[in-house]
C-alpha cells in the first residue's frame, strides 16, 4: 500500500487504469490474514446481516498470536428481539462457517446496543479493531458520540478483547 506525503489517506483501495480511469476495489481494513489466508471482512458483515434478528453489523480482525488476525463481529439486534446472546452468537458462527468455511475462524461476535459511527454515518471499524487490540487510538474528529467508544470496549472486554498490554 502506498501512501504519499501530503495526501489524504481515505483507507480505501484501488487503482488507475491506462486510460486514467480510477477504480475503487474496496476498503484496505475490509481484508484480514487469518492463518495465512486473505479473508474478506465485508463478506463475512454480509453474512452476518442476512441473519433474521440482526439490524446492523461491524466484522474487524483482531490480533491473534497463533492465526496472526481472527475476525470479531459486533451486532446491534433488531428492535423487539428477544433471544440470547449466546444463541445469536452461535447462529452466526454457524452461518459463517456454512457460506465460508471453517477457514475464516469466526468464533466471536457480541451484541451492541449502537455501533460508533461518524456524523456522516461511516461506522469506525479501524477504532474500534485499536480498542480490541488494547491499543491506544484518537478518537476521531469526525465521530457522532464519543460515549460509545467506552460501550464497545466495555462489550470487548466481555468477550476477552480490549485489555490493555499491562493488564
Amino acid at each position: 500500500m502506498n501512501v504519499l506525503p501530503d495526501y489524504y489517506f481515505t483507507s480505501d483501495s484501488g487503482y488507475k487504469d491506462e486510460d486514467g480511469y480510477v477504480f475503487i476495489m474496496g476498503r484496505v481494513d475490509d481484508v484480514i490474514n487469518v492463518a495465512g489466508h486473505r479473508l474478506s471482512t465485508g463478506e463475512m458483515e454480509e453474512i452476518v446481516a442476512t441473519h433474521p434478528d440482526v439490524a446492523e453489523c461491524a466484522v474487524f480482525g483482531v490480533e491473534d498470536a497463533i492465526k496472526g488476525q481472527v475476525p470479531v463481529g459486533l451486532v446491534v439486534l433488531k428492535s423487539g428481539a428477544q433471544r440470547q446472546e449466546a444463541e445469536i452468537k452461535k447462529e452466526l458462527v454457524t452461518l459463517i462457517r456454512e457460506e465460508i468455511g471453517p477457514i475464516a475462524n469466526f468464533k466471536e461476535a457480541c451484541v451492541v446496543a449502537r455501533l460508533p459511527k461518524t456524523r456522516s454515518g461511516k461506522i469506525l471499524r479501524g477504532t474500534m479493531r485499536k480498542i480490541a487490540n488494547g491499543r491506544d487510538y484518537i478518537m476521531p474528529s469526525t465521530i457522532d458520540d464519543p460515549a460509545i467508544l467506552k460501550e464497545i470496549a466495555e462489550a470487548l472486554k466481555r468477550i476477552g478483547y480490549a485489555r490493555k498490554r499491562n493488564e
